[in-house]
């Protein structure tokens, strides 16, 4: 029975279109156990590159979410303030024109502002625009800047 096996195993080797695999001569290495330390090599060439570009795009990304932070705080600063304009307005009746400068508190830092207000062609009625930083020599680079019309109150409006 085991020689007809073996026979058997012969002739289907015969009749295979398959060819055989042929080890390498004694001495030699598969191509593939040669190159391993290559694909190494590169797959750490590829990480060191991929690795400090994703942390640098990682610490842009941070900053630009404090420089946005900072800009709605600039902006909050700004509202408060012509809103300010606009109750000195009703309650004493008259707005002052020129440059006007302050600082206020805001989430923990002090915001400094400088408003600037001129009387329009139509009386009664003023431009402002109000200019925010966060640091008190920002006036040529500030955070943000609002612009805003008021119109002084009247006393006999409305009668």
């Amino acid at each position: 029975p085991r020689k007809i096996a073996a026979e058997m195993c012969r002739a289907a080797r015969r009749k295979s279109p398959i060819a055989p695999l042929q080890l390498p001569a004694q001495g030699r290495q598969w191509p593939w156990r040669r190159s391993w330390r290559t694909v190494v090599a590169a797959a750490m060439a590829v990480v060191s590159v991929a690795v400090p570009a994703l942390l640098l795009a990682l610490s842009q990304q941070l900053d630009g979410t404090r420089y946005l932070q900072d800009r709605i705080q600039a902006q909050w600063v700004a509202a408060n303030r012509l809103v300010e304009l606009r109750l000195v307005s009703a309650a004493k009746g008259t707005l002052q024109t020129g440059l006007i400068t302050g600082s206020e508190e805001m989430a923990g830092r002090i915001w400094y502002w400088w408003s600037e207000g001129e009387e329009t062609q139509v009386p009664g009625f003023f431009r402002y625009e109000v200019t925010v930083s966060d640091s008190e020599d920002g006036f040529s680079t500030p955070l943000h800047t609002l612009d805003g019309y008021l119109m002084v109150a009247q006393a006999n409006r409305g009668r």
